[in-house]
């Protein structure tokens, strides 16, 4: 869907409102609507395989049982606040034509099982034959029936297999075609088959929404023994974000308060230049809380550029000891918070 230009639309439209306009109105039986960037959707599906900022994986050994807790699933999320759409994978839905060949009969006329699935395979299917030549470009020639000749299951029980005697037998006589059901395609994830529920997410932070349906589907969702959950999508990101964060931070910290002891050769001083880092991040957090901005990673990046400045740059101010110009840097701190966070912001919305 390409969007007109912003001056051409409608006053007082905005990009949150277009879209909560737009939900409302496109609705396609079996298709949710995710409202990304084309771009967005391809890197998250090439990083993650899902194609929706958060997915739940199930996990389990028979497709029929993933289809229906996905399902539940599916119906639970529709009553959480924070929920654009959810839907979850129809993992049997697909129709399938099955040739049993009957071997007793395929040997009156001194046919074996292979050649009559050759038969099927190059008549029905299709199969290359040769290639094409057209200067340094390789076409193939793939060869098989007309469409009107097995567009339907009589059809293809009049397909000829010919005989080793030159008889042409009907596929009907020597084969049994049956209409069955089964998965349209199967993924496989941690030696288990797996189906997604897609859900996308708008309006709250996606920590807070996973802890909350983590918390409704213990309550609500029994899942059988051998079956599991698992989550993916930019929530990954969130969870390995937070633990390498949880060493990081402690580590870099630490580095910092060493730097300054050789610096300053005191562990008061080293100690008040540190203090500094909770007077940088209290504007960002304010700037969270006024404008209700919902934490990311992109918004972590932000606090840590300020955490990084204002223990870079406050020791020159300490050295210098005016305490007018100090606590002009403090407010420089502050408001270097909220500009960086409007960045960081943005260039998340611009992704």
């Amino acid at each position: 869907m390409t969007l007109k230009p912003e001056e051409q639309w409608r006053p007082s439209v905005t990009w949150d409102s277009l879209i909560a306009e737009m939900d409302k109105i496109v609705k396609f039986p079996g298709m949710p609507n995710i409202w990304w960037m084309p771009i967005q959707t391809r890197t998250e599906m090439l990083a993650t395989g899902i194609r929706s900022n958060l997915g739940i994986k199930i996990l389990g050994p028979d497709l029929a049982e993933i289809e229906r807790i996905g399902l539940e699933i599916e119906g639970l999320l529709q009553g959480i606040p924070g929920t654009r759409s959810a839907y979850a994978e129809r993992v049997t839905g697909g129709y399938y034509l099955d040739f049993h060949v009957n071997r007793e009969e395929a040997a009156r006329y001194g046919l074996t099982v292979e050649d009559v699935e050759d038969v099927i395979e190059s008549a029905i299917g299709g199969r290359n034959i040769t290639q094409t030549v057209e200067g340094r470009e390789r076409y193939p020639v793939n060869v098989r029936y007309l469409r009107e000749l097995r567009d339907d299951p009589e059809s293809l029980r009049r397909v000829l297999v010919e005989a080793r005697n030159g008889a042409q037998i009907p596929l009907g006589q020597l084969a049994r075609i049956t209409m069955a059901s089964g998965p349209p395609a199967i993924r496989d994830e941690n030696g288990s088959l797996a189906g997604i529920v897609f859900v996308d997410v708008a309006g709250r932070d996606l920590g807070g929404y996973v802890e909350e349906v983590q918390r409704l589907i213990r309550e609500r969702v029994a899942l059988p023994a051998g079956y599991s959950l698992a989550w993916g999508g930019q929530f990954q990101y969130l969870e390995r974000a937070k633990a390498r964060l949880k060493v990081v931070v402690p580590v870099t910290i630490f580095l910092i308060f060493v730097l300054l002891y050789l610096n300053f050769k005191s562990v008061t001083r080293s100690l008040i230049v540190l203090l500094s880092v909770p007077f940088g991040v209290v504007g960002a957090i304010l700037f969270l809380y006024l404008l209700h901005y919902h934490l990311s990673v992109a918004v972590w990046v932000g606090i840590m550029v300020i955490m990084a400045l204002a223990d870079w740059f406050l020791p020159f101010v300490y050295n210098i000891g005016f305490p007018g110009f100090q606590a002009s840097v403090l407010v420089w701190l502050f408001f270097g918070g909220l500009l960086s966070l409007e960045r960081m912001r943005a260039a998340q919305a611009g992704a």
